[in-house]
């Protein structure tokens, strides 16, 4: 069978820590998990045809990345290579610059000069023309290498580091993480198939730490809050949205409703409506006096001091003051 778009990728289950070695069939690896967009990328099988780059969804984003497709000539046809799109801005991987070029059509060429793009490769689905899903992950990561070194591929083809070693993986998690554009690993069974739109036996680990924010609104009702919204002050004294809680538990939800209070006319938040990545739509939230800090726990991935993965509840910080919760835009990453 040839593989045509659109596939749908394989997908991780969350995981909380990496699991030993032995309880992942038949051995793990470990790749390092980037913060970038998923995507296909499909070289044609005969001349004339095009160069396809689809996104997780089924998107086609070739027209939005004209320098990858230009490339596209280091590699061998009726090759399809399963990875992540990224983008440098100022020598660093760049969330927001990679949306400018995933959104741009018109002027796509003109920021692939400002912006060039990479593409991380972790997987190959298909080579010389063969259909390698029933590979297991380590046959496959082997025609990946030879990939590499057969056709000497260079940026903005980047082959994913992948390692055994449950030392290295912790290392990765815990200090790769501490580059921009890195937000954990991803754990595959050495000897799994792929599997197209299934999540797991893939699993996906985000290092997360602790931190502090004000709690600003909450979705529902101050009596039955379902939903944080939780910000932090601007060196001006105004109050910046910085992230949504997942929706809290039972014990949490009573917690919380027994502290808040309505918020006043001077709320920073009055007449603002919310966007916030992941959510179906703008949030109507009910606003709350701020003066309740709370304990989050929050992965790395932030757009300019937002957190674009919800954040999860801990716990009220009834011994903390404003002056305990970090400023809006006070690094890039929780503390």
């Amino acid at each position: 069978m040839v593989l045509r778009p659109t596939i749908e990728p394989m997908l991780a289950q969350a995981r909380e820590t990496i699991p030993h070695p032995g309880a992942v069939p038949g051995g793990m690896a470990v790749e390092p998990k980037f913060d970038g967009f998923r995507a296909l990328l499909y070289t044609p099988a005969g001349a004339g045809q095009p160069t396809l780059i689809q996104s997780r969804r089924g998107a086609m984003y070739q027209a939005r990345f004209p320098d990858l497709v230009a490339a596209a000539d280091q590699l061998p046809r009726d090759l399809v290579l399963d990875g992540e799109l990224a983008v440098l801005e100022h020598g660093q991987l760049s969330f927001p610059a990679l949306q400018r070029r995933a959104a741009a059509v018109r002027n796509a060429k003109t920021l692939a000069t400002a912006l060039p793009a990479h593409f991380i490769v972790f997987d190959v689905l298909q080579a010389e023309g063969q259909e390698l899903l029933d590979e297991p992950y380590a046959r496959r990561r082997q025609i990946l290498e030879a990939l590499f070194a057969d056709h000497r591929l260079t940026p903005p083809w980047t082959l994913c580091p992948s390692t055994s070693d449950l030392a290295v993986a912790e290392e990765w998690l815990h200090e790769w993480t501490d580059v921009p554009g890195i937000e954990g690993v991803v754990v595959k069974s050495l000897t799994g198939r792929y599997r197209p739109g299934v999540r797991g036996p893939w699993y996906k680990v985000r290092r997360r730490e602790t931190t502090e924010a004000i709690i600003g609104g909450v979705t529902g009702s101050l009596r039955r809050p379902h939903v944080l919204l939780v910000g932090r002050y601007t060196g001006e004294g105004h109050l910046r949205l910085v992230g949504k809680t997942v929706p809290l538990t039972t014990a949490a939800t009573r917690e919380v409703a027994g502290q808040l209070t309505a918020a006043g006319p001077d709320h920073s938040w009055t007449g603002v409506r919310f966007s916030v990545w992941g959510s179906s739509g703008p949030l109507d939230p009910v606003l709350v006096d701020p003066g309740l800090v709370a304990e989050i726990s929050a992965d790395t991935a932030q757009d300019h001091g937002v957190w674009r993965h919800p954040v999860r509840y801990v716990r009220l910080r009834q011994d903390a003051t404003m002056a305990d919760v970090p400023a809006f835009g006070e690094g890039a990453r929780p503390q």
